[in-house]
């Protein structure tokens, strides 16, 4: 939420800078999260000034060109400045740039004015055309002021120039009172109470609604709002005569100051009121509504009805809409219709201002996938008390900037009065809660300054009476919380005892295993994440993999983003690696524990899951260090060490079985599944505008943990030696080395413990449709020395069943 300083100033009578004032804000709980210069032009005209020409002759050595003497009236002789218009002429006075002063060209580009010279006459600034300014498109001629300004004065000045400063609030979404200057500047009157005691900001400076007067009442519309409890307080009346035109400045930059477009005056003038007082307001064109009625009701189940942006919508039947006597005008607190608004040819308008209840308009605004400025107060709870008052404000400002007249009394519909509500503050549980004793006055004088009234003072403790635009402070705990804020969390003193409560018991197996694989997977470079368990179902057509029957849904998602529970981790990591690769870090390794959901006969189900995903280079780019890319082997390796760091054995091999892949093989241990993984498909990649290859991996944690032990199982190292034995094979191109492997080790399990392939060729010196394979054995008895007899038997027995199973032969 963006805040200006120049508003605030309107409400409170400030003395202190703006950065003092953002210190005192972010104390308060509004988080001033940056602080922005605005200015109505580029740069601020800064180092213009206006200029006198005393001489103007024709340049020697160009046609084109003259050279001016301007006084630039900073008590120095006149400077030289070489011009081209053609339209510059002794005794104006014209805008000048000096030396140093910063311009934008048309394409947007800043450049500096710097002293140079120009077909050999020396020039020290320039006079300004009105588009080197910023001012217009004009380039036919200089600007030529009115001869008023005196020499030296601030081109700021001359074209009223508007700056401000912009507080950028992060507002958390229980601080519905301050979505407006008016509910910041409460808030800053009160933590300058506290803090600044010696100055008076006891006032707030409200709008005056003084001028408000019914001129005539030739334009009324009967108000009927057919269930109050949608409604509870609804206001309108009629402003007759009026002229839809640009607003004036003032209003235009104030709005653009905190990043809103100004369109008309109309449109303008709610739009400022929202934001000063944080109530909306919606002006109808009074020729679009037909038979003199407004009507607040619950829409019918399936109208269609297209709003201010141009979208036919289906309505629900628990939409409030406001009616004419024949159709919808508007969806109540979230968007205009498109044939009700404000146009260039209205001259009469209906002015609206309400408080919807705001449980209806977040279901319409979430259901129909609109946010607005509108929705987003309304939703969250405005002030019901200043509906009324809002809208006079709003009418005086209209007649103000457009014309016309107040043609109709307000009607004002509030049948059952929002009241204060009622909390008592015990003294011993403020000290209780905040572990310091702040003076009972102290806690009055805070109170007040909130606006909360004090109706009973007991030894005990105060009666309050709270506001109901405070819709986050309705308990004790609540108002204790509005008093620390206030009173300064850094003002509450750090004690020197530390109290700690240890927690004994065993944590779970699970943990302890998910322990020693992230170790595992940060020892080998490895960063840990966590991605959001909602997700969007736009990736459903991605891979076949997800079940949409099974999808869960969530019945009133944050946005469309975050509509369904996950079925994989896969597109959470993607989208961490889309957003570091954006951001030039490329070279990515990561992990993550989560969850996957899913909607099946028997309930709902979560799935745990260990996601790996790697890309770019393995290794930093060293000068002794050539760059090695991560590809599918490398990542096999990671896998496979994090297997044996889990002791798991005796793992089996089979193809891919997922649609994520183009390249990929699934491990199985007997019928479990551990883990899937492989070379992300292009078409995946290309969604998340991905272009280099993503390796990734889906455990399947469940049945790991099944299979897995966290125990620490210890053996005596061997006292015999280790005998290795290699073999040259050439085998058939479809055989694997997985089908090597089962073969040797099926030969003597007790001896033979480890295999490796350390050399693969495959050329036209070898029969087609062969290749060369080169193992190497290890083998190994831990009760005795092995005897070249059993070695050679052995041997022997691998080479026959090789050759027997695969058709292996010895080169």
């Amino acid at each position: 939420m963006q805040i200006s300083y120049n508003w605030l100033k309107q409400f409170i009578k400030l003395d202190i800078a703006p950065e003092e004032t953002a210190e005192i804000l972010t104390n308060l709980g509004l988080e001033v999260e940056g602080i922005n210069a605005y200015e109505s032009l580029k740069g601020g005209l800064k180092g213009v000034v206006v200029g006198h020409v005393i001489s103007c002759e024709q340049h020697p050595n160009a046609d084109k060109l003259r050279i001016t003497k301007v006084d630039l009236g900073n008590g120095e002789p006149p400077v030289q400045i070489v011009c081209g218009a053609p339209n510059v002429a002794a005794g104006q006075k014209v805008p000048v740039a000096t030396i140093g002063t910063v311009l934008t060209d048309k394409e947007g580009n800043d450049f500096v004015i710097k002293k140079g010279k120009i077909r050999g006459e020396e020039s020290f600034g320039m006079i300004c055309a009105e588009d080197e300014l910023g001012l217009g498109e004009g380039h036919d001629g200089i600007l030529v002021l009115d001869d008023k300004f005196k020499p030296g004065t601030t081109a700021a000045e001359v074209f009223e120039v508007y700056t401000d400063t912009v507080f950028e609030i992060g507002l958390t979404p229980n601080r519905a009172d301050a979505m407006s200057h008016w509910g910041v500047a409460r808030d800053l009157r009160a933590g300058l109470i506290q803090n600044k005691p010696q100055n008076t900001y006891s006032e707030l400076i409200t709008p005056s609604i003084s001028k408000f007067k019914v001129e005539k009442r030739t334009l009324k519309y009967d108000i009927i709002v057919e269930d109050s409890k949608l409604a509870p307080h609804y206001a309108g009346v009629t402003i007759s005569g009026i002229e839809v035109k640009p607003s004036p400045a003032w209003l235009q930059n104030s709005l653009k100051a905190i990043a809103i477009t100004p369109k008309n005056n109309i449109v303008d003038a709610t739009n400022y009121v929202l934001h000063e007082l944080g109530q909306p307001l919606h002006a109808f064109d009074a020729s679009r509504i037909k038979g003199n009625k407004i009507i607040v009701k619950n829409a019918t189940e399936g109208t269609k009805f297209t709003t201010l942006d141009g979208v036919e919508r289906t309505l629900h039947a628990e939409d409030i809409v406001i009616c004419d006597e024949n159709q919808p005008l508007c969806l109540a607190g979230v968007l205009g219709g498109l044939n009700s608004g404000v146009s260039e040819y209205t001259t009469a308008i209906f002015l609206e201002s309400a408080y919807f209840n705001p449980v209806s308009i977040r279901k319409t605004a979430k259901a129909h996938g609109i946010s607005t400025d509108a929705s987003f107060r309304f939703e969250r709870g405005i002030d019901p008390s200043i509906t009324t008052y809002a809208l006079k404000h709003a009418a005086i400002l209209i007649t103000d900037i457009a014309g016309g007249e107040i043609t109709s009394d307000i009607t004002d519909l509030y049948p059952k009065k929002i009241e204060d509500f009622s909390v008592f503050l015990n003294y011993s549980n403020v000290h209780k809660i905040l572990g310091e004793s702040i003076p009972q006055e102290t806690i009055k004088k805070i109170l007040v300054s909130l606006d909360i009234k004090v109706t009973n003072i007991t030894d005990k403790g105060l009666g309050l009476s709270i506001p109901p635009y405070r819709v986050d402070v309705q308990r004790e705990i609540d108002v204790i919380e509005e008093i620390l804020r206030v009173y300064g969390f850094n003002n509450i003193k750090v004690g020197s005892k530390i109290n700690a409560t240890i927690a004994y018991g065993s944590k779970t197996d699970d943990h302890k295993v998910q322990n020693i694989a992230a170790d595992q997977l940060v020892s080998q470079g490895f960063y840990e994440t966590m991605s959001n368990s909602l997700t969007t179902t736009a990736y459903n057509d991605l891979i076949t993999d997800i079940n949409k029957n099974q999808q869960v849904a969530i019945l009133n998602p944050l946005s469309q983003d975050l509509s369904i529970m996950r079925q994989t981790l896969l597109f959470g990591g993607l989208e961490s690696i889309a957003y570091n690769i954006n951001r030039k870090k490329a070279d990515l390794k990561y992990f993550e524990f989560g969850k996957t959901y899913a909607k099946t006969l028997s309930g709902y189900e979560e799935y745990k899951h260990l996601a790996l995903f790697a890309t770019g280079n393995s290794n930093s780019i060293n000068w002794n260090t050539p760059a090695t890319s991560v590809d599918f082997f490398l990542f096999k390796g990671y896998i496979d060490a994090l297997l044996v760091r889990l002791g798991l054995k005796n793992i089996e091999t089979k193809p891919n079985e997922s649609d994520v892949f183009s390249e990929g093989i699934s491990y199985y241990l007997g019928d479990r599944k551990v883990v899937t993984f492989g070379n992300v498909k292009k078409s995946i990649l290309k969604h998340f505008d991905i272009k280099q290859d993503v390796f990734y991996a889906d455990f399947n944690w469940n049945n790991i943990l099944n299979v897995v032990s966290s125990k620490i199982k210890f053996a005596e190292i061997s006292k015999y030696p280790i005998v290795k034995r290699d073999l040259a094979l050439l085998i058939k191109n479809e055989v694997s080395f997985a089908d090597v492997y089962k073969i040797v080790k099926q030969v003597d399990k007790n001896l033979i413990f480890d295999v490796s392939l350390f050399d693969v060729y495959q050329g036209d010196k070898l029969p087609e449709g062969t290749k060369s394979y080169a193992i190497s054995m290890k083998l190994q008895d831990k009760d005795k020395t092995l005897t070249d007899a059993q070695i050679d038997k052995i041997m022997s027995k691998i080479q026959n069943q090789l050759q027997t199973e695969v058709g292996a032969e010895l080169r």
